[in-house]
């Protein structure tokens, strides 16, 4: 497979569309240094990219959406652990990721077919999932970092 352009530029300017829609200035988001798009919702920090991986000559375009939830606590790091893992379970489509000394909600999908439909619904669950998810693990783990 290799890199589509124009479903790409189709992708970000459904990115714009969502960010515009959801009452957020584009100017406020979009990071054209970056070719990202960052903003909060709640107590959650969201970012959006189109990252583009190649591996043996081809390559593919992820709409990645992420948002960090809390650091690993060092302390009761078993109960952590079992509840990360107990909510990666429920949390329907968003994954529970760690990444120096992070815990990560995360969602990613390849941008082949991509509606605005199901991009709003990505991006929307990610939004609802990381604002929900920081809350309950900072009230479960006080202090514990």
């Amino acid at each position: 497979m290799h890199i589509n352009p124009e479903q790409k530029e189709a992708v970000i300017e459904m990115i714009h569309s969502y960010v515009q829609f959801v009452g957020l200035k584009l100017t406020d988001a979009y990071d054209a240094l970056k070719q990202s798009w960052t903003w909060r919702i709640g107590s959650a920090t969201i970012h959006v990219y189109i990252e583009t991986m190649i591996s043996g000559g081809y390559s593919r375009d992820y709409l990645r959406i992420f948002s960090p939830l809390m650091q690993i606590p060092t302390t009761n790091e078993l109960a952590f652990y079992r509840h990360l893992l107990e909510a990666n379970d429920s949390s329907l489509g968003v994954k529970l990721s760690l990444l120096n000394d992070w815990v990560f909600a995360t969602y990613e999908r390849d941008i082949r077919g991509m509606d605005y439909d199901e991009l709003s619904t990505c991006i929307s669950d990610l939004e609802w999932w990381a604002d929900k998810l920081d809350d309950e693990l900072k009230a479960k783990f006080p202090n514990a970092y």
